[in-house]
């Protein structure tokens, strides 16, 4: 049903199905809980261009000399005891701020402040490189995969272990080889009851373990 939720939140479910899903709500408060959190997004998405997806914002070629101005500025100032003007001062701090930290930040996208812990990750198959967050939802948590080594085409499950003992599969995906891959795996377990995951093959074999409790 989680699936369903961003098509039914934006209408693209026919009525059946539509009906299936809202029988589901009615009784379901964490799919109620993540469908106001869908919903949340639909303003936003309304505004954006989708010509423009593929462009990515860089900041403008003289924004380092600008700043240099306004700092060289703001020293002379300083030395003839006259206070540069506050807006002045505020414009160079921001500048400052975006060309040290912001002008990756173009590329990887803006923080939509939803928190995102590292998690320690361990290899046990040769070849894998893997680094990890976990991200806490309402409804369980989301690990997200980053990196390569899993063996191209072959299928393998993510299970996240609770601290009862319980363990809840988040998924499947396919390996791809040296190619850089990204998965976003979900399961059930609420983050603060969840403490690891662990990646298998089709055999069962673990060939990767991460540990949720030291994030």
């Amino acid at each position: 049903m989680r699936e369903s939720l961003g098509d039914f939140a934006i209408g693209r479910l026919d009525a059946e199905e539509a009906a299936t899903v809202q029988a589901h709500l009615d009784g379901c408060a964490d799919c109620r809980a993540e469908l106001a959190e869908v919903s949340s997004v639909l303003g936003p998405l309304s505004t954006v261009d989708a010509a423009r997806l593929g462009d990515a914002p860089v900041p403008s070629p003289d924004l380092g000399d600008r700043i240099v101005a306004a700092a060289r500025a703001e020293g002379r100032a300083a030395e003839r005891g006259r206070s540069t003007p506050r807006r002045l001062t505020l414009a160079a701090a921001a500048a400052v701020a975006l060309l040290v930290g912001g002008a990756g930040g173009y590329a990887a996208g803006a923080y939509d402040g939803i928190p995102r812990e590292p998690v320690a990750v361990q290899a046990m198959e040769p070849g894998v490189e893997v680094s990890a967050v976990a991200i806490p939802h309402t409804w369980g948590v989301e690990i997200v995969l980053d990196g390569d080594g899993f063996a191209s085409g072959a299928t393998y499950r993510m299970v996240v272990e609770s601290k009862d003992g319980r363990e809840v599969g988040a998924g499947e995906f396919i390996g791809t080889g040296e190619s850089k891959m990204v998965c976003n795996m979900n399961s059930s377990v609420l983050r603060g009851d969840a403490e690891g995951f662990k990646v298998v093959d089709t055999s069962g074999a673990t060939v990767l373990r991460g540990d949720l409790t030291a994030t």
